[in-house]
């Protein structure tokens, strides 16, 4: 089973319609980064259990049932009384979205440790505001850190909001800590720019390599997707899309890879090879198609991905 930790939250996305001095209505959909990619690795397929803590507001309410729709196993999910995260959403004329996000008191980053995970779980994934927000951000480095020493695969997408980290250097730091236990390391080519102080990403790829991880998946837009480890440089153009907006493409990589991953029993990335690297981030490139394709977090069913 895969287990996928951090927040779930409601992003508000532009309408149609315009309101008061022009403004334009906002659309609230489902998403999270953690949510969309346990989403995405379900939908796919997968075995997919959620952990984190969710609200019992009205938002909360629906976050848990579009997991239960999607055969997301939720007996993990907490819940409290606190109001669900918000995300204000801005697309540029590219479709490309921005956030603000509204994180104070909210129920999510008060997220309980539920110990070791059940033998049949054989990857960890985590990320996005999950890593940054305390106390949760402690719970699940501690996760991170005592499920990789028990050989579970851990796969981490910083996913990097900057507007919510108030001391990039230390949190640069911290990342830094956690690479000698994640195993798969996924993110954007801005998100590697930025944790490498304006680096080139796959120079700062090759260094987190040396770090401890043992692949780094670096997504690039419209551009594709590269996969750098110890032995293997692989890129894979993206998959042709009609573009609506960008919410949730990177999710569905991930949520994509880790099912990809899942079916082939693949408990080591170490045993992929060029050839099997292109056929994962191809399977990765397809489904990220089919999400951009829609308005907000919508990643694709299996069927469709015939």
């Amino acid at each position: 089973m895969i287990v996928v930790g951090g927040e779930a939250l409601v992003d508000l996305v532009p309408g149609d319609s315009k309101v008061d001095n022009g403004l334009t209505s906002l659309v609230p959909r489902l998403g999270g980064g953690p949510y969309n990619v346990a989403l995405a690795a379900a939908r796919l397929g997968a075995p997919t259990a959620f952990l984190s803590r969710v609200s019992s507001d009205r938002f909360g309410q629906a976050l848990r049932a579009r997991l239960t729709a999607s055969d997301v196993d939720i007996s993990m999910v907490q819940t409290g009384v606190e109001p669900t995260t918000l995300a204000v959403v801005a697309l540029d004329e590219r479709g490309a979205a921005s956030y603000t996000f509204y994180t104070e008191g909210t129920s999510d980053r008060l997220v309980a440790d539920p110990g070791p995970l059940p033998e049949a779980v054989t990857t960890l994934c985590l990320g996005t505001l999950g890593m940054v927000l305390e106390p949760g951000a402690t719970t699940y480095e501690t996760m991170l850190r005592r499920e990789a020493g028990r050989g579970v695969l851990t796969a981490l997408d910083p996913n990097i909001r900057a507007d919510l980290i108030a001391d990039p250097e230390a949190y640069r730091a911290r990342f830094q800590s956690w690479l000698p236990d994640v195993r798969l390391l996924k993110l954007s080519d801005d998100d590697a720019a930025w944790l490498a102080g304006g680096a080139d990403p796959a120079t700062a790829a090759k260094g987190w390599l040396d770090a401890g991880v043992d692949a780094v998946v670096l997504t690039r837009g419209a551009d594709g997707i590269a996969v750098h480890t110890a032995s293997e440089d692989v890129f894979v153009p993206s998959a042709p899309a009609q573009l609506v907006d960008t919410i949730g493409a990177g999710d569905t990589v991930q949520g994509a890879l880790l099912a990809w991953l899942h079916e082939r029993d693949v408990r080591a990335v170490t045993q992929l090879g060029a050839d099997d690297w292109r056929a994962a981030l191809g399977y990765a490139a397809k489904a990220a198609a089919i999400t951009v394709s829609r308005s907000g977090a919508e990643p694709p069913e299996a069927e469709e991905m015939v």
